[in-house]
């Protein structure tokens, strides 16, 4: 399914008149992504009417407090705005409340700490290396450094959420917020279970769906919001929103969660950025949008399986997401070199830890792809095949020299296909 795609309007000649540095990197980072194949999990192509409310007025306006709550005058037009947003998650999800103010979902997640937590309190959330995220206890992270994280992780032979060591390590330690969400997650996760288990202990259920809130979104795959306290999402990845964050919850705790993002956390809110939340939450409501939903998943599943024919073994045997984890130790090669040679090549995916991984992290034995943006570019069943062949051979036989010929001749296919399928096209 191919999706309406445009790019700069009339101001770009303006731009370019006063900045030509700025707009030949805009320039150039079109035609990047036009170029090659964009496989990284985490991005989209959001919409020309996405992109044109990103570039309005409202960016003008600060605006610190809530709807008909502001500490500046002037807010008439951009409480307006904001009143979509959160009107529009609220019905999109079937939440009680919803907050869009986050500038991004780290800045979501920082929130629910702020909400629920008080330094040196404990939190238990999936381990970094097991597919977890920086957000959710790591040392490197605030979270790490303010708060006590304890970490499960999968089961071996599985590599599927360990319910068993969740329970077991929520008796044991009885924190106050129970995660459940990551970066690397090809399954679905069982929300009940966790609902359960933090019931058990008296703990907060909080989920971060950054990753798959948009296939929850599409009707593709259960949603967590019946279930969690609060879901913390980031609208930029299958979504397909601006570069942001936010947040819905029980209303019980939306007083607690609005105070920890302003003025906890945050201070004047993105405007411009919040309508364009309102204009894709209006977008995700569509048909068009469900039917989108289910084709990324679809996509997803047949690259996997195609990779998996080639030698090149998913995690967990496959997915039930927009993502799959491949493991490269039995093709030999890293996923750093991977990355390498793919990038070489025109494909963007990026190296990733598996489960259990002996290599470091910033080595790392696999990678990950996703299907958000190819989708989006209308990109179906026959063409991940093609994508997988692509990708298997620019590893196997590549080279991180684009001028390597086996590179050359992956480039050359990598064109061939997105020429039939354009990111914006004009």
């Amino acid at each position: 399914m191919v999706h309406d795609q445009t790019f700069y309007g009339s101001d770009f000649d303006a731009l370019n008149a006063f900045d030509p540095d700025i707009a030949d990197v805009l320039l150039s980072e079109l035609g990047r992504i036009r170029s090659g194949l964009q496989l990284i999990a985490s991005e989209n192509l959001s919409s020309p009417a996405v992109l044109t409310a990103l570039g309005s007025t409202l960016s003008n306006k600060y605006a610190e407090g809530y709807p008909g709550r502001r500490y500046y005058g002037g807010c008439s037009e951009v409480d307006k705005a904001e009143t979509l947003a959160i009107d529009r998650a609220k019905e999109l999800f079937g939440a009680e409340h919803a907050n869009v103010q986050a500038h991004s979902g780290a800045s979501a997640n920082q929130a629910v700490y702020g909400a629920f937590m008080k330094p040196g309190e404990k939190i238990l959330a999936m381990s970094l290396p097991m597919g977890g995220h920086l957000t959710h206890g790591t040392k490197v992270s605030f979270s790490g450094k303010w708060f006590d994280a304890v970490h499960y992780g999968v089961v071996k032979e599985t590599e599927n959420i360990d319910y068993d060591e969740v329970e077991a390590l929520a008796r044991e330690h009885r924190p106050k917020v129970i995660c459940a969400g990551g970066s690397a997650i090809p399954r679905l996760i069982d929300f009940e279970r966790f609902r359960a288990i933090a019931d058990e202990v008296g703990a907060i259920f909080w989920v971060d769906a950054a990753h798959f809130i948009g296939l929850v979104a599409g009707k593709a795959i259960p949603s967590p919001v019946p279930h969690a306290d609060v879901v913390t999402f980031t609208t930029h990845k299958v979504l397909r929103g601006p570069r942001s964050g936010a947040l819905v919850c029980k209303q019980e705790h939306a007083a607690a969660l609005d105070k920890a993002i302003f003025p906890m956390m945050q201070g004047g809110p993105q405007m411009h950025t919040i309508a364009a939340k309102a204009v894709n939450f209006k977008e995700a409501m569509t048909p068009e949008y469900a039917q989108y939903a289910k084709d990324v998943i679809a996509n997803s599943q047949q690259l996997a399986a195609s990779l998996l024919e080639l030698g090149i073994r998913p995690t967990t045997g496959g997915t039930d997401t927009h993502l799959a984890l491949l493991d490269l130790q039995g093709i030999g090669v890293t996923g750093r070199d991977a990355e390498a040679r793919a990038d070489a090549a025109g494909i963007v995916l990026n190296k990733n830890a598996i489960p259990f991984d002996p290599q470091k992290a910033n080595i790392a034995s696999g990678i990950r792809v996703g299907t958000p943006s190819v989708t989006t570019q209308g990109m179906g069943i026959e063409q991940m095949k093609t994508i997988a062949s692509l990708i298997h051979r620019a590893v196997t036989e590549g080279d991180a020299d684009p001028d390597h010929p086996v590179s050359q001749e992956v480039r050359a296919g990598v064109t061939e296909l997105v020429d039939r399928f354009p990111a914006y096209p004009r």
